[in-house]
């Protein structure tokens, strides 16, 4: 890729990501790299304009990255997601994307936005004379944290990417173009960075001489701690993941929210469970979460598009004392005087009065006391449960079934009074199959779901098996789909992309 396609030598009008009271931004000027950086405001106006890049660009846009479209590529390309139109997220749901996909293009120019914005704050920042050593180190580490996980999205997606740092700035090549960066190198660049800014940010901002207030949705010591037990996660690094989770929980910081439903709802801003969330304020900087998730025809939550929605056959696996299963709108007398609901049969034809759904909503992003077009509600990118469900996966590779593994799923379970697991006749396997279950109830559309399949050598296995039940043909083959197809037009500005083994 040509480097001119990703440097973006500007920053974006920032919004201060101060998320405590009622949210209200405060927008500086845009900034430029001649007319910035020279005052604290500045450095923090630049920081902001990373953390805005999780959403999008502005309100009338905000429907990327985490605002919705990265749902595309990480749940319903999985056994439980679902779409029922066609076009791009249709062939994501089917298993036919193809590097002209418009949600792969969209996603990877997201994730690149951010880490530009990040590379520029890196390297400006560090040049500043206007702010202390300890504001400086603050808000480079703040920029390094996002720009690592951009970094761990796009490696999960794609595989080797372009590695672009704060040093392509300071000696740019625009017409380069770059070979892909092996994933074991980028893992290793962003795991130095995480390592020395875990012990620099704080643990929380409720008593900073920084920010001087309560900034919940920065980036922590606790988010940094788990986006790297993450990362050692992916890579089957299982002592270090049950190191990383105990330096997490011993923070004494985090806490499982004592309802699942009430966990999402968007007056939950944030709560003990977030350890690092993409936070949003209706209409002022709200996101497309709500019409993309909302269901069809409802008679409250109405004038929705329900394209990211579950299948019917991961719904029907919940047990019915479990919380989770509240989470989704299986049954209504809709708008156009029909009731909808699930078909009996696969097949059925709905007698007269009533509309077979071809799949199931969730209330996840799409609760009923939301009444704005952009909606604020948060996205919890890392979770206190995953810390959870991660440790006991590791515990389990590196022992077997063992009571703390047991206990810590059964926490988790217990939040939601789903039945509890018993140590009695685990296996290794089998738990490692539980576990799997249980992350797929717990993080549906929390961009988990195809890292956790591949991690586990299940994605083939379980998308090709739920397809085959429906009729559809069983099109994901490894080792070739792991990794998506680069989006052709980066192919086509950089032909070092190549997409001859993911085909």
């Amino acid at each position: 890729m040509k480097k001119y396609t990703i440097l973006l030598l500007l920053l974006a009008a920032g919004l201060q990501y101060s998320c405590n009271e009622d949210l209200d931004p405060t927008v500086y000027s845009s900034l430029t790299t001649t007319n910035g950086y020279q005052t604290k405001s500045d450095a923090i106006a630049a920081v902001n304009s990373i953390y805005g890049r999780l959403k999008g660009p502005a309100v009338g846009d905000n429907f990327s990255y985490w605002a919705t479209r990265h749902f595309a590529l990480t749940d319903i390309a999985t056994d439980l997601g679902h779409c029922q139109y066609g076009g791009d997220p249709g062939q994501l749901s089917l298993g036919a994307w193809s590097s002209t996909n418009g949600l792969l293009l969209e996603d990877w120019n997201a994730m690149y936005k951010l880490i530009s914005n990040a590379n520029n704050a890196i390297y400006y920042i560090g040049k500043m004379t206007s702010i202390s050593d300890a504001e400086k180190a603050q808000f480079i580490s703040e920029a390094k944290f996002l720009r690592a996980s951009a970094y761990m999205d796009l490696t999960d997606s794609w595989g080797p990417v372009i590695l672009m740092t704060e040093e392509n700035i300071a000696n740019p090549n625009y017409l380069a173009q770059t070979p892909p960066t092996s994933v074991e190198d980028i893992d290793a660049f962003i795991t130095k960075d995480l390592t020395e800014i875990a012990n620099i940010l704080p643990v929380n901002y409720k008593v900073n001489s920084i920010y001087n207030s309560n900034d919940v949705g920065r980036a922590t010591k606790g988010a940094t701690l788990t986006l790297l037990a993450k990362l050692y996660l992916r890579n089957h690094d299982w002592q270090k993941v049950v190191t990383l989770t105990q330096q997490v929980m011993d923070l004494n910081e985090y806490h499982l929210y004592p309802s699942y439903l009430g966990l999402f709802k968007e007056s939950n801003k944030w709560c003990s469970e977030n350890i690092f969330s993409s936070l949003s304020d209706a209409n002022t900087n709200g996101t497309e979460l709500l019409n993309h998730f909302g269901p069809i025809d409802h008679p409250v939550v109405q004038n929705r598009w329900q394209y990211y929605t579950v299948n019917w056959d991961f719904y029907n696996t919940f047990g019915d004392e479990d919380e989770r299963k509240q989470c989704f709108f299986p049954e209504f007398e809709g708008t156009d005087g029909l009731l909808h609901k699930q078909a009996p049969s696969l097949g059925a034809q709905p007698p007269k009065g009533e509309f077979y759904m071809p799949d199931v909503s969730t209330r996840k992003y799409a609760d009923d006391e939301t009444t704005t077009y952009y909606d604020g509600h948060s996205v919890n990118i890392l979770r206190y449960a995953d810390v959870l469900l991660s440790r006991a996966e590791a515990i389990n590779e590196i022992s077997g079934p063992t009571q703390e593994a047991i206990d810590l799923i059964n926490q988790v379970k217990g939040r939601s009074h789903a039945k509890l697991l018993v140590l009695s006749g685990l296996t290794q396997s089998s738990l490692r199959d539980a576990i799997l279950q249980e992350r797929g109830w717990e993080l549906f559309y929390e961009g988990k779901r195809r890292a956790d399949l591949i991690r586990m050598n299940k994605y083939d296995v379980l998308v090709n098996a739920y397809h085959l039940r429906v009729g559809e043909a069983a099109l994901i083959k490894m080792p070739q789909n792991k990794y998506y197809t680069y989006p052709q037009s980066q192919v086509d500005l950089n032909p070092k992309l190549s997409n001859a083994d993911r085909q």
